[in-house]
């Protein structure tokens, strides 16, 4: 997967194809300088699909405006996960391996999970399976342990739920500013 080559559908649905047949070879056969693009590319493509289908599936009222919230979350969330794990990683392990490859693992993974995502109630399936991927491949890909990928795994998202029950008061009281200052 050199980074010098264009995104194609092509290389998307071999790489969908492949992480969903052997996930332990595609990880362990990884290039070692990956890029952000092509596993950015990929994400998106998936993105856009769960977007579009969360949309329609869910008949809302501002279909673009939802549709616009569900893309930008679900790549947000990719990129919150990996920063977090890549993060959790530097500080407890210590080890050497790029943001780039580590972003890779979580974009790919996210991004064949997402195809499934949108349908009610797989969330308690999909959500089980990306992480499994992804520990899947921080040890193929990153030469973890299992243990460690674990400790990576289980720490993030336990950061990741920390940090969201935080924002409940703050959202709750710019939501009371934003409807104090529309009643009249």
């Amino acid at each position: 997967m050199p980074e010098t080559e264009k995104f194609t559908f092509r290389f998307y649905f071999s790489t969908l194809n492949k992480v969903l047949e052997k996930p332990r070879k595609f990880f362990s056969k990884l290039p070692q300088e990956t890029g952000l693009k092509k596993p950015l590319t990929f994400l998106s493509v998936s993105s856009l699909f769960f977007a579009v289908a969360c949309t329609v599936s869910g008949m809302c009222p501002n279909p673009f405006m939802t549709g616009s919230i569900f893309f930008i979350n679900a790549i947000g969330m990719v990129f919150i996960s990996a920063g977090l794990g890549y993060m959790v990683m530097t500080m407890i392990m210590g080890k050497n391996v790029t943001f780039a490859r580590f972003f890779s693992i979580y974009a790919f993974s996210s991004g064949v999970t997402l195809l499934a995502s949108w349908i009610p109630f797989f969330i308690w399936l999909t959500e089980p399976w990306k992480w499994w991927l992804i520990g899947t491949g921080l040890t193929k890909g990153c030469g973890f342990s299992w243990k460690q990928a674990c400790l990576v795994i289980g720490v993030s998202i336990v950061i990741m739920v920390l940090f969201f029950k935080s924002l409940i008061p703050v959202i709750f009281y710019v939501r009371s500013l934003y409807l104090d200052s529309n009643t009249f």
